[in-house]
């Protein structure tokens, strides 16, 4: 059997996507924290609006350099659960439907829409203590949740909301995260695959299966996941870090009232900032998981 057999018909732990997922959230967790905090803050005016910098710089006066790692537990959390779920179910669909002949790219995006849907309502409450602890600095005082780490604000959410808590803002978190599987981790494989053997001009180098071609793949796949996913990002952390019984129809219709149609993609260079960072990790870090595990095996 080739190598490239041996390849497609290795059979992953279902968990390793969520340690590699886990692995990058780790190093990129200040840019997730700073993307939150700019989606979620009230502007003062329509001609004054937050910048990165200016985010980054209050966070640090405020609270100092270990504010940007508010809410790491529940971000770990996070990514053991929805990313655990979308990596893992994705590379078993994918591995059921090669099973018979090779899926054509709309069957393995459809996969991917699926595995991330899963995903999405796996991991909503760890998603939505992570927003609450993450903008809990831009809240006033009287309005901030305080939670000590992500257990117990799972604890607190089901104590003050009751379980149905837990399921706040599920509906354009699971859209959000399907659209994210399908424009990251669909978009990732495609694009890997497409360039497979392609020679790259001017320096007439040959693309393999190796990390030169996971970092290619993985940016373009970056870039591309977080203008798909903004608008739904935007919604669903306004959503999550309510507070109060407002409706998702009159949060929205606020936030345009008040902000234009741009608040849609409020937070995007901070987004991409981190969402390019993390899809490089995320992949580098996984397929190397991959390429240890085959080598165990």
């Amino acid at each position: 059997m080739s190598s490239t057999n041996s390849k497609t018909s290795t059979s992953y732990p279902f968990w390793l996507g969520g340690v590699g997922a886990s692995m990058a959230a780790s190093c990129t967790h200040p840019l997730d924290v700073t993307k939150v905090r700019m989606q979620t803050i009230q502007p003062t005016s329509a001609s004054l609006r937050p910048s990165t910098i200016s985010v980054i710089r209050s966070s640090i006066s405020q609270s100092g350099f270990r504010s940007l790692y508010t809410g790491l537990s529940a971000s770990l959390l996070r990514q053991m659960t929805y990313s655990l779920v979308r990596l893992g179910a994705y590379e078993e669909i994918k591995s059921r439907l090669s099973r018979r002949s090779k899926p054509s790219t709309i069957k393995l995006l459809l996969a991917a829409g699926l595995a991330g849907g899963l995903g999405g309502v796996a991991g909503n409450p760890a998603d939505i203590v992570l927003v609450r602890m993450t903008s809990d600095l831009v809240r006033p005082p009287e309005k901030r949740y305080n939670y000590s780490n992500a257990f117990t604000g799972l604890i607190a959410v089901v104590k003050t909301e009751g379980v149905t808590g837990l399921a706040r803002g599920l509906g354009t978190n699971t859209l959000r995260a399907v659209l994210m599987n399908v424009s990251q981790v669909g978009s990732y494989d495609f694009i890997k695959t497409s360039l497979i053997s392609k020679t790259v001009p001017v320096i007439e180098y040959q693309l393999q299966d190796n990390l030169v071609l996971h970092l290619i793949s993985s940016c373009f796949a970056g870039m591309f996941a977080t203008t798909i996913c903004s608008p739904a990002d935007v919604i669903r952390s306004r959503v999550m870090a309510s507070n109060d019984n407002t409706s998702f129809t009159k949060i929205i219709s606020r936030s345009f009232r008040e902000e234009g149609l741009r608040f849609l993609f409020k937070g995007w260079t901070p987004a991409f900032i981190r969402l390019g960072p993390n899809t490089v990790l995320m992949f580098v870090f996984y397929e190397q998981l991959k390429s240890l595990w085959r080598s165990t095996r």
